[in-house]
Protein backbone atom coordinates (compact mmCIF):
# COMPACT_ATOMS: atom_id res chain seq x y z
CA UNK A 1 0.00 0.00 0.00
CA UNK A 2 1.22 3.54 -0.80
CA UNK A 3 2.06 5.96 1.98
CA UNK A 4 -0.80 8.22 3.03
CA UNK A 5 0.57 11.35 1.31
CA UNK A 6 1.19 9.55 -1.99
CA UNK A 7 -2.20 7.85 -1.77
CA UNK A 8 -3.95 11.20 -1.24
CA UNK A 9 -2.27 12.62 -4.34
CA UNK A 10 -3.35 9.59 -6.37
CA UNK A 11 -6.91 9.93 -5.06
CA UNK A 12 -7.00 13.64 -5.90
CA UNK A 13 -5.69 12.96 -9.40
CA UNK A 14 -8.44 10.41 -10.01
CA UNK A 15 -11.16 12.71 -8.69
CA UNK A 16 -9.99 15.53 -10.98
CA UNK A 17 -9.99 13.28 -14.04
CA UNK A 18 -13.60 12.10 -13.85
CA UNK A 19 -16.84 13.58 -12.51
CA UNK A 20 -18.26 10.60 -10.61
CA UNK A 21 -16.37 7.64 -9.16
CA UNK A 22 -18.07 4.59 -7.62
CA UNK A 23 -16.51 3.94 -4.22
CA UNK A 24 -15.68 0.32 -5.03
CA UNK A 25 -13.87 1.34 -8.24
CA UNK A 26 -11.84 4.01 -6.44
CA UNK A 27 -10.85 1.59 -3.69
CA UNK A 28 -9.78 -0.96 -6.28
CA UNK A 29 -7.74 1.60 -8.26
CA UNK A 30 -5.94 2.69 -5.08
CA UNK A 31 -5.65 -0.88 -3.75
CA UNK A 32 -7.19 0.06 -0.39
CA UNK A 33 -10.21 -1.01 1.63
CA UNK A 34 -13.49 1.00 1.55
CA UNK A 35 -12.77 2.11 5.12
CA UNK A 36 -9.33 3.48 4.17
CA UNK A 37 -10.89 5.24 1.19
CA UNK A 38 -13.42 6.98 3.44
CA UNK A 39 -10.61 8.15 5.71
CA UNK A 40 -8.63 9.50 2.76
CA UNK A 41 -11.69 11.36 1.49
CA UNK A 42 -12.08 12.94 4.93
CA UNK A 43 -8.43 14.04 4.84
CA UNK A 44 -8.96 15.74 1.47
CA UNK A 45 -11.99 17.54 2.87
CA UNK A 46 -9.88 18.78 5.78
CA UNK A 47 -7.39 20.18 3.23
CA UNK A 48 -10.16 22.18 1.56
CA UNK A 49 -11.17 19.89 -1.31
CA UNK A 50 -14.99 19.72 -1.62
CA UNK A 51 -15.40 15.96 -2.08
CA UNK A 52 -19.09 15.08 -2.02
CA UNK A 53 -20.56 11.65 -1.44
CA UNK A 54 -22.80 10.48 -4.28
CA UNK A 55 -25.82 8.45 -3.24
CA UNK A 56 -26.97 5.47 -5.28
CA UNK A 57 -26.76 1.70 -5.62
CA UNK A 58 -22.98 1.79 -5.97
CA UNK A 59 -22.27 4.86 -3.87
CA UNK A 60 -19.32 7.04 -4.78
CA UNK A 61 -17.57 10.38 -4.68
CA UNK A 62 -17.43 13.58 -6.71
CA UNK A 63 -15.04 16.56 -6.56
CA UNK A 64 -17.27 19.66 -6.58
CA UNK A 65 -16.40 23.29 -7.09
CA UNK A 66 -15.65 25.06 -3.81
CA UNK A 67 -15.78 28.58 -2.44
CA UNK A 68 -11.99 28.93 -2.73
CA UNK A 69 -9.32 27.49 -4.98
CA UNK A 70 -7.49 24.65 -3.22
CA UNK A 71 -4.11 23.32 -4.35
CA UNK A 72 -4.38 21.63 -7.75
CA UNK A 73 -2.63 18.56 -9.06
CA UNK A 74 -1.35 18.40 -12.64
CA UNK A 75 0.41 15.61 -14.45
CA UNK A 76 3.55 16.41 -16.46
CA UNK A 77 1.75 17.00 -19.77
CA UNK A 78 -0.85 19.27 -18.16
CA UNK A 79 1.81 21.32 -16.38
CA UNK A 80 3.84 21.84 -19.57
CA UNK A 81 0.71 22.70 -21.61
CA UNK A 82 -0.37 25.24 -18.99
CA UNK A 83 3.06 26.85 -18.92
CA UNK A 84 3.14 27.17 -22.73
CA UNK A 85 -0.35 28.72 -22.71
CA UNK A 86 0.69 31.24 -20.06
CA UNK A 87 3.82 32.19 -22.02
CA UNK A 88 1.73 32.99 -25.11
CA UNK A 89 -1.04 34.83 -23.22
CA UNK A 90 0.22 38.22 -24.40
CA UNK A 91 -1.03 37.48 -27.93
CA UNK A 92 -4.63 36.80 -26.87
CA UNK A 93 -5.71 40.44 -26.72
CA UNK A 94 -7.43 39.87 -23.38
CA UNK A 95 -5.19 42.16 -21.31
CA UNK A 96 -4.02 39.39 -18.98
CA UNK A 97 -0.25 39.66 -19.45
CA UNK A 98 0.54 40.57 -15.83
CA UNK A 99 -1.75 37.90 -14.40
CA UNK A 100 -0.34 35.29 -16.77
CA UNK A 101 3.24 36.19 -15.83
CA UNK A 102 2.48 35.88 -12.10
CA UNK A 103 0.65 32.59 -12.64
CA UNK A 104 3.59 31.21 -14.63
CA UNK A 105 6.02 32.25 -11.88
CA UNK A 106 3.84 30.51 -9.27
CA UNK A 107 3.57 27.37 -11.40
CA UNK A 108 7.30 27.28 -12.11
CA UNK A 109 8.15 27.62 -8.41
CA UNK A 110 6.36 24.41 -7.48
CA UNK A 111 7.38 22.40 -10.56
CA UNK A 112 9.71 19.43 -10.22
CA UNK A 113 13.22 20.12 -11.46
CA UNK A 114 12.77 17.93 -14.54
CA UNK A 115 9.75 19.99 -15.68
CA UNK A 116 11.31 23.32 -14.74
CA UNK A 117 14.22 22.60 -17.07
CA UNK A 118 11.79 21.81 -19.91
CA UNK A 119 9.88 25.05 -19.37
CA UNK A 120 13.03 27.17 -19.06
CA UNK A 121 14.32 25.71 -22.32
CA UNK A 122 11.16 26.84 -24.09
CA UNK A 123 11.64 30.55 -24.70
CA UNK A 124 8.60 31.96 -26.50
CA UNK A 125 8.15 35.56 -27.58
CA UNK A 126 4.57 36.52 -28.39
CA UNK A 127 4.43 39.19 -31.09
CA UNK A 128 1.11 40.86 -31.75
CA UNK A 129 -0.06 41.64 -35.27
CA UNK A 130 1.73 44.69 -36.63
CA UNK A 131 -0.33 47.84 -36.53
CA UNK A 132 0.30 51.59 -36.84
CA UNK A 133 -0.63 51.98 -33.14
CA UNK A 134 -0.96 49.58 -30.20
CA UNK A 135 -3.95 47.27 -30.38
CA UNK A 136 -6.59 47.98 -27.71
CA UNK A 137 -7.00 45.25 -25.14
CA UNK A 138 -10.36 43.82 -24.12
CA UNK A 139 -11.13 44.11 -20.43
CA UNK A 140 -11.33 40.73 -18.74
CA UNK A 141 -14.43 41.83 -16.82
CA UNK A 142 -16.16 42.66 -20.10
CA UNK A 143 -15.17 39.30 -21.57
CA UNK A 144 -16.61 37.51 -18.54
CA UNK A 145 -19.86 39.50 -18.80
CA UNK A 146 -20.22 38.75 -22.51
CA UNK A 147 -19.43 35.07 -22.02
CA UNK A 148 -21.95 34.87 -19.18
CA UNK A 149 -24.70 36.35 -21.35
CA UNK A 150 -23.87 33.91 -24.15
CA UNK A 151 -24.03 30.94 -21.81
CA UNK A 152 -27.22 32.12 -20.09
CA UNK A 153 -28.86 33.02 -23.43
CA UNK A 154 -29.97 36.39 -22.07
CA UNK A 155 -30.54 39.57 -24.06
CA UNK A 156 -27.57 41.89 -23.58
CA UNK A 157 -27.63 45.69 -23.43
CA UNK A 158 -24.42 47.65 -23.92
CA UNK A 159 -22.95 50.97 -25.03
CA UNK A 160 -20.79 50.68 -28.14
CA UNK A 161 -17.95 53.08 -28.94
CA UNK A 162 -17.80 53.83 -32.68
CA UNK A 163 -14.66 53.04 -34.63
CA UNK A 164 -14.01 56.72 -35.44
CA UNK A 165 -15.59 58.92 -32.75
CA UNK A 166 -15.98 62.62 -33.53
CA UNK A 167 -13.42 64.69 -31.63
CA UNK A 168 -13.87 68.39 -32.30
CA UNK A 169 -14.66 71.35 -30.06
CA UNK A 170 -16.69 72.94 -32.85
CA UNK A 171 -18.98 69.97 -33.27
CA UNK A 172 -22.45 70.33 -31.80
CA UNK A 173 -22.95 67.49 -29.28
CA UNK A 174 -25.46 64.93 -30.45
CA UNK A 175 -27.89 63.04 -28.28
CA UNK A 176 -26.40 60.01 -26.56
CA UNK A 177 -27.36 56.97 -28.64
CA UNK A 178 -29.50 54.36 -26.91
CA UNK A 179 -27.77 51.15 -25.82
CA UNK A 180 -27.59 48.30 -28.30
CA UNK A 181 -29.89 45.37 -27.60
CA UNK A 182 -28.65 42.03 -28.90
CA UNK A 183 -29.03 38.31 -28.53
CA UNK A 184 -25.40 37.23 -27.91
CA UNK A 185 -24.43 33.98 -29.61
CA UNK A 186 -20.65 33.61 -29.68
CA UNK A 187 -17.59 35.23 -28.10
CA UNK A 188 -14.73 34.73 -30.57
CA UNK A 189 -10.98 35.41 -30.46
CA UNK A 190 -9.47 36.25 -33.84
CA UNK A 191 -6.11 37.80 -34.69
CA UNK A 192 -5.42 39.03 -31.16
CA UNK A 193 -8.87 40.64 -30.77
CA UNK A 194 -12.14 39.52 -29.20
CA UNK A 195 -15.49 39.81 -30.98
CA UNK A 196 -19.11 39.30 -30.02
CA UNK A 197 -21.30 37.71 -32.69
CA UNK A 198 -24.92 38.63 -31.97
CA UNK A 199 -28.38 39.20 -33.44
CA UNK A 200 -29.16 42.93 -33.22
CA UNK A 201 -32.79 43.23 -32.09
CA UNK A 202 -33.24 46.82 -33.30
CA UNK A 203 -31.62 46.33 -36.70
CA UNK A 204 -32.97 42.81 -37.14
CA UNK A 205 -29.71 41.47 -38.52
CA UNK A 206 -26.51 39.73 -37.46
CA UNK A 207 -23.73 42.00 -36.21
CA UNK A 208 -20.10 41.57 -35.12
CA UNK A 209 -18.91 43.86 -32.29
CA UNK A 210 -15.38 44.36 -31.02
CA UNK A 211 -15.27 43.52 -27.33
CA UNK A 212 -12.87 46.38 -26.50
CA UNK A 213 -15.57 48.86 -27.64
CA UNK A 214 -18.34 47.32 -25.53
CA UNK A 215 -19.49 48.62 -22.14
CA UNK A 216 -22.14 46.20 -20.82
CA UNK A 217 -25.18 47.48 -18.95
CA UNK A 218 -26.96 45.70 -16.14
CA UNK A 219 -29.18 43.93 -15.66
CA UNK A 220 -29.34 41.64 -18.66
CA UNK A 221 -32.64 41.13 -20.44
CA UNK A 222 -34.95 38.14 -20.80
CA UNK A 223 -33.83 34.72 -21.99
CA UNK A 224 -34.11 33.93 -25.70
CA UNK A 225 -34.13 30.93 -27.98
CA UNK A 226 -30.93 31.05 -30.11
CA UNK A 227 -31.40 31.74 -33.80
CA UNK A 228 -29.62 29.68 -36.43
CA UNK A 229 -26.38 31.35 -37.46
CA UNK A 230 -25.99 31.66 -41.27
CA UNK A 231 -23.84 28.79 -42.46
CA UNK A 232 -24.10 27.12 -39.04
CA UNK A 233 -20.39 27.73 -38.48
CA UNK A 234 -19.19 30.76 -36.52
CA UNK A 235 -15.67 30.64 -38.01
CA UNK A 236 -16.94 30.72 -41.60
CA UNK A 237 -19.52 33.38 -40.74
CA UNK A 238 -16.95 35.65 -39.11
CA UNK A 239 -14.48 35.18 -41.97
CA UNK A 240 -17.20 36.09 -44.44
CA UNK A 241 -18.07 39.25 -42.56
CA UNK A 242 -14.45 40.34 -42.42
CA UNK A 243 -14.15 39.78 -46.15
CA UNK A 244 -17.03 42.15 -46.72
CA UNK A 245 -19.33 39.53 -48.21
CA UNK A 246 -22.97 38.92 -47.40
CA UNK A 247 -22.15 36.24 -44.86
CA UNK A 248 -20.63 33.58 -47.11
CA UNK A 249 -17.10 32.49 -46.36
CA UNK A 250 -15.68 33.06 -49.86
CA UNK A 251 -13.71 35.98 -51.22
CA UNK A 252 -15.41 38.35 -53.68
CA UNK A 253 -12.73 37.47 -56.25
CA UNK A 254 -11.17 34.04 -56.63
CA UNK A 255 -8.80 32.80 -59.32
CA UNK A 256 -6.36 30.06 -60.26
CA UNK A 257 -2.82 30.18 -61.62
CA UNK A 258 0.05 27.77 -62.24
CA UNK A 259 3.27 28.77 -60.51
CA UNK A 260 6.69 27.50 -61.57
CA UNK A 261 7.55 26.52 -58.02
CA UNK A 262 7.26 23.27 -56.07
CA UNK A 263 4.12 22.92 -53.99
CA UNK A 264 6.22 22.63 -50.83
CA UNK A 265 7.57 26.16 -51.41
CA UNK A 266 4.12 27.69 -52.00
CA UNK A 267 2.03 25.97 -49.31
CA UNK A 268 3.53 27.78 -46.28
CA UNK A 269 2.52 31.14 -47.80
CA UNK A 270 -0.84 30.22 -49.33
CA UNK A 271 -2.96 31.02 -46.22
CA UNK A 272 -6.46 29.74 -47.04
CA UNK A 273 -5.57 29.00 -50.67
CA UNK A 274 -5.50 25.54 -52.24
CA UNK A 275 -2.18 24.23 -53.60
CA UNK A 276 -2.04 21.26 -55.99
CA UNK A 277 1.26 19.67 -57.00
CA UNK A 278 1.71 19.36 -60.78
CA UNK A 279 5.33 18.24 -60.82
CA UNK A 280 8.64 18.77 -59.05
CA UNK A 281 8.74 22.47 -60.04
CA UNK A 282 5.13 23.37 -60.83
CA UNK A 283 1.94 23.70 -58.80
CA UNK A 284 -1.59 25.06 -59.17
CA UNK A 285 -2.70 27.72 -56.67
CA UNK A 286 -6.31 28.80 -56.14
CA UNK A 287 -7.02 31.64 -53.76
CA UNK A 288 -9.02 34.84 -53.38
CA UNK A 289 -8.85 38.51 -52.51
CA UNK A 290 -10.90 41.70 -52.27
CA UNK A 291 -10.43 42.67 -55.93
CA UNK A 292 -8.97 41.29 -59.14
CA UNK A 293 -5.96 43.68 -59.17
CA UNK A 294 -5.10 42.80 -55.57
CA UNK A 295 -5.40 39.10 -56.42
CA UNK A 296 -3.07 39.48 -59.40
CA UNK A 297 -0.59 41.38 -57.23
CA UNK A 298 -0.75 38.63 -54.59
CA UNK A 299 0.20 36.00 -57.18
CA UNK A 300 3.14 38.17 -58.29
CA UNK A 301 4.58 38.05 -54.78
CA UNK A 302 5.80 34.50 -55.46
CA UNK A 303 8.44 35.96 -57.83
CA UNK A 304 8.23 33.25 -60.47
CA UNK A 305 6.71 32.61 -63.89
CA UNK A 306 2.90 32.55 -63.80
CA UNK A 307 0.36 30.89 -66.07
CA UNK A 308 -3.16 32.23 -65.60
CA UNK A 309 -5.80 29.50 -65.58
CA UNK A 310 -8.78 31.77 -65.01
CA UNK A 311 -11.19 33.40 -64.85
CA UNK A 312 -10.89 36.01 -67.64
CA UNK A 313 -11.21 38.85 -65.10
CA UNK A 314 -7.95 37.70 -63.54
CA UNK A 315 -6.16 37.86 -66.92
CA UNK A 316 -7.47 41.40 -67.42
CA UNK A 317 -6.22 42.33 -63.95
CA UNK A 318 -2.73 41.01 -64.81
CA UNK A 319 -2.76 43.11 -68.00
CA UNK A 320 -3.73 46.22 -66.05
CA UNK A 321 -1.10 45.52 -63.43
CA UNK A 322 1.55 45.07 -66.12
CA UNK A 323 0.65 48.47 -67.62
CA UNK A 324 0.92 50.15 -64.23
CA UNK A 325 4.27 48.51 -63.51
CA UNK A 326 5.59 49.46 -66.95
CA UNK A 327 4.44 53.04 -66.41
CA UNK A 328 6.13 53.15 -63.01
CA UNK A 329 9.38 51.83 -64.49
CA UNK A 330 9.26 54.39 -67.34
CA UNK A 331 8.60 57.23 -64.89
CA UNK A 332 11.63 56.21 -62.85
CA UNK A 333 13.89 56.15 -65.91
CA UNK A 334 12.99 59.73 -66.92
CA UNK A 335 15.49 62.46 -65.97
CA UNK A 336 14.34 64.75 -63.13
Amino acid sequence: MQKTSARLLSLLSLLQARRDWPGAVLAERLDVSPRTLRRDVDRLRELGYPVRAVMGPDGGYRLDAGTQLPPLLFDDEQAVALAVALRTAAATGAGIEDGAARALATLRQVMPTRLRHRIDALQVTSVARSAPRPEPQADTGVLMALSGAVQAREVLRFDHTPAHPVDSADTVPEAVPPPRRVEPHHLVARGGRWYLVAWDLDREDWRVFRADRITPRTPTGPRFTPRELPGEDVAAFLTGRFRGSDGSADWPCRGTVVLHLPASAVSPHAADGTVEELGPDRCRLTTGSWSWPSLAAAFCLYDTDIEVVGPPALKEAFAGLADRCAGAAAERSRPR
